[in-house]
């Protein structure tokens, strides 16, 4: 109360003209801001166009900074007529500080952004087989250490000594480290599964526990839309210790099936409906010629079966269901052409007495 009872009482004595010279120095630094911002981006992105220049991930947060500077300028020239306490200048300095701090540290990670021109140089020397998910996942990693450097920073600018904030938590500091476990061990679960490539967003992927597409991958869990339409969030310290089958990285996927007959059917038939089966096969472009297998595979109690081995080229599921059903129609039209009919399990009972033994 009393520094406001001065401030009002000192107001009083100052002339009008610091007035008008502390708000013309603040309103010339805000506006040129934008102006100095301009010619200092351009110096290092001398090829860039205006728009571009403005684009830049240090634009706005330097033309922030003169704004701020601005400000703190005007009240560094009114503190001798208004007769500000040092204590007040320390804390005003403290605040410009501050927010410079935060102003570039948004800068620095914007820098870090797949749409940023330091990322996009960074991807044209490279392999352009760099997987995206993991330099997004690299990406947001830099930013939040970039972010936690500027807290520790204005932190130290506040004065609060971190040493005496860790050793204060105690207990506390304690659970946290314990619960914080589980988040870096899906963090670095996370890195494995990107290192690795094991799999990437919009693989058909499955695990001793689930199956499903990937629909996204984060710092903590890995997103599964299984085949009933729900999403799955997996833990990716999980993921990192399973064994993953990717369907999606197989080149072409194996179909198999038995067709069971009774004993009436014939060789002759049974060569018959062979040739005109590897036929259909042989003619459907799905299906790789050279890895069609049909043979005359067992003869049981319950009759024979005829074994077909074949490889098709789609391997998303919704592709292979197709080709499937596609397989399967053709070849029960080819059945019931020649007039064969499929066997089907029975049982035998018989019935007596114990005289009839």
């Amino acid at each position: 109360m009393e520094q406001i009872t001065n401030f009002i009482e000192n107001m009083k004595s100052i002339q009008i003209i610091d007035i008008v010279i502390a708000i013309c120095i603040m309103t010339l630094f805000i506006t040129l801001s934008s102006s100095i911002s301009y010619i200092i981006v351009k110096m290092f992105k001398f090829k860039h166009s205006k728009k571009q220049v403005k684009e830049s991930a240090f634009y706005k947060p330097l033309k922030t900074f003169f704004s701020i500077f601005g400000i703190y300028i005007a009240v560094l020239f009114l503190k001798r007529p208004l007769n500000i306490s040092n204590e007040l200048m320390i804390f005003v300095k403290k605040i410009f500080e501050v927010i410079s701090t935060i102003a570039f540290a948004r800068g620095i990670a914007a820098s870090f952004t797949l749409k940023s021109t330091l990322v996009k140089k960074f991807r044209n020397r490279t392999s352009k087989d760099l997987n995206e998910q993991m330099l997004k996942f690299s990406l947001k990693i830099i930013r939040i250490i970039i972010y936690a450097i500027a807290l520790f920073i204005v932190l130290a600018i506040l004065g609060i000594n971190l040493g005496g904030l860790v050793a204060g938590l105690g207990i506390g500091g304690v659970i946290v480290t314990l619960a914080a476990q589980d988040t870096a061990k899906n963090i670095f679960g996370g890195m494995v599964i990107f290192l690795d490539r094991t799999f990437n967003v919009g693989d058909w992927i499955q695990t001793p526990n689930y199956e499903g597409i990937v629909e996204g991958i984060t710092f903590r869990t890995t997103r599964i839309r299984n085949f009933e339409n729900s999403v799955v969030n997996i833990p990716n310290s999980t993921m990192a210790d399973s064994a993953i089958i990717n369907w999606s990285k197989m080149e072409k996927r194996r179909y198999k099936l038995r067709l069971p007959f009774s004993f009436e059917i014939t060789s002759e038939q049974m060569k018959l409906l062979t040739d005109k089966i590897r036929e259909m096969l042989e003619n459907n472009p799905e299906v790789i010629n050279e890895d069609i297998l049909i043979n005359f595979d067992t003869i049981s109690t319950n009759g024979l079966s005829l074994l077909i081995d074949m490889f098709v080229k789609p391997t998303s599921y919704e592709d292979y269901t197709k080709i499937k059903n596609n397989v399967n129609e053709k070849i029960l039209d080819i059945v019931h052409n020649l007039g064969i009919k499929l066997a089907y399990p029975t049982t035998t009972v018989f019935i007596g007495n114990e005289d009839n033994r």
